[in-house]
């Protein structure tokens, strides 16, 4: 018997594990709620959930297979992917633009708008970390149709509704994440040394994501 509820608890599942999986979303929002605090992490992390629409987009269109078939495209998304990783490993290293290290206390205040700018720069940022990883759009090109039954007449929505409950899922574990990143940040950010070690650290991981990607096959 044709099972019609569109969300299932499989999938639930499946997605909060794909999403909790520490990657570069999850390490940015981190990094931002560390040296910026848990406010400006939540622009982290709405700038990493829009940053994956265009993906399920694509998913759902099926642009993501000619992705999938066109070496050349994917060459191309890739290679940008990895210059923006390793363009971000360089200012978190350095510890410049919206990733150097401020306050993060308050909204209001005669330095309001110019936090207001960071925070707009520092959501385009994770958007385009996401916009650039070309494996996304194979991911969900793999995942999503695993759970929608091939005979659904209703397919089109069952994918609206999937992605459109994979990307809460994805901004609010994330805000959960910078969260817990700002809770210790006073902490971790005990000394300059301290601050200079978790800012390479973070670099670190961005050069190594670039790594990973440039080493990924359509």
């Amino acid at each position: 018997m044709e099972n019609n509820t569109i969300l299932s608890l499989e999938y639930l599942a499946t997605a909060l594990i794909v999403v909790l999986a520490p990657g570069t979303g999850v390490i940015y929002t981190l990094s931002i709620g560390v040296l910026h605090g848990a406010r400006a992490s939540i622009a982290a992390a709405a700038g990493c959930t829009l940053g994956i629409l265009p993906h399920l987009l694509a998913s759902i269109l099926g642009l993501a297979a000619v992705l999938h078939a066109s070496a050349v495209a994917f060459q191309v998304v890739k290679v940008l992917g990895i210059a923006y990783l390793l363009y971000l490993a360089w200012e978190m290293w350095r510890g410049s633009g919206p990733l150097s290290l401020n306050d993060g206390n308050g909204e209001t205040g005669p330095k309001s708008e110019g936090r207001s700018r960071s925070w707009r720069a520092i959501a385009v940022r994770g958007a385009a970390i996401n916009i650039l990883n070309p494996k996304l759009a194979l991911f969900f090109m793999a995942f999503l149709p695993q759970f929608i039954p091939a005979s659904a007449a209703d397919s089109l929505l069952r994918f609206a509704v999937l992605s459109a409950v994979f990307m809460v899922l994805t901004f609010v574990v994330f805000v959960g994440y910078g969260a817990v990143a700002g809770s210790i940040r006073n902490r971790v950010l005990s000394s300059s040394r301290a601050t200079k070690w978790i800012q390479r650290t973070f670099a670190a991981a961005f050069a190594g994501f670039a790594a990973r990607l440039a080493m990924a096959e359509r």
